[in-house]
């Protein structure tokens, strides 16, 4: 066999081998993609929100809260960590912020988490919710939902021109050390009784700190879960670190819990730019 015909036989039998292996290997597009074993990110776990009648009430403004959370491929998220000693926090806000609640749905299984709620009167409220996957990091999903019931006249978001309040026989003063916003500021607030004006030194762990704090804008837009700093002992003070993520208002909620009760202190701040 000459040079040529030896050179053409080698491209032949070179394209029946390629032809040969494509049409007995699968395409690419059909293999199953790799498990990276990455963590689990917020991006791909979505959440689905129902608010219907309760099972266990017939009250009228009390409603059943569903929250479903999936993958992105649709699959229930099944396993969740215990994070600030709850599974799941959630957070439920007026429109007109008049209105909050901080509660913890029981855990059904497959993704699922339901939790009774007394609505004071029908509109649109913000959920939110904090997790934490098994193999992911602590996440919050938000969302507007329309609750039907009577609804009240708006509650007008004014800044207090005090930031001293008081609640269950309780005097909260909130200092701040920088109010700015993308600037992170020193939250503290310093608790006596309300009729003697004695420090408070018997607070007990709530949520396995000495007080949980959120911040939400008028808008609620921007959401802040403040952590309290670590080693503080029961008050008379409670302080915690906090960034506003704009200029703006926003309504800060407080929590801390005495004689076994969690009471709650709320204040509204302008941040300037």
């Amino acid at each position: 066999m000459n040079r040529r015909k030896l050179s053409l036989f080698t491209i032949v039998l070179t394209l029946t081998l390629l032809l040969s292996a494509c049409a007995s290997s699968p395409s690419w597009e059909d293999e199953a993609l790799p498990d990276t074993g990455g963590p689990l990110l917020s991006d791909d776990v979505q959440a689905f929100w129902t608010i219907g009648e309760s099972e266990s009430s017939e009250a009228e403004d009390v409603k059943r809260v569903r929250l479903e959370i999936r993958h992105r491929d649709g699959r229930p998220v099944e396993d969740f960590e215990i994070n600030h000693e709850k599974l799941l926090h959630l957070m439920v806000v007026s429109k007109d912020l008049s209105y909050f609640n901080h509660i913890h749905p029981d855990y059904k299984g497959g993704g699922v988490f339901e939790i009774d709620n007394a609505f004071p009167a029908g509109g649109d409220y913000r959920f939110i919710a904090d997790f934490k996957p098994a193999g992911g990091g602590a996440m919050t999903k938000m969302a507007w939902i329309q609750v039907q019931g009577r609804k009240a006249d708006p509650v007008p978001v004014t800044p207090d021109a005090s930031l001293d309040k008081t609640a269950e026989g309780t005097r909260v003063e909130l200092a701040i050390d920088r109010l700015a916003a993308n600037a992170e500021a020193t939250l503290t607030f310093s608790l006596s009784d309300a009729d003697d004006r004695e420090p408070i030194r018997d607070l007990q762990p709530y949520l396995g700190a000495i007080g949980h704090v959120v911040i939400l804008s008028e808008d609620g837009e921007r959401y802040v879960h403040v952590h309290a700093e670590e080693g503080q002992g029961s008050g008379p003070e409670a302080v915690f670190a906090a960034t506003f993520p704009s200029s703006g208002t926003y309504k800060i909620w407080a929590q801390f819990q005495r004689n076994d009760r969690v009471f709650t202190v709320s204040y509204v701040v302008n941040v300037p730019r």
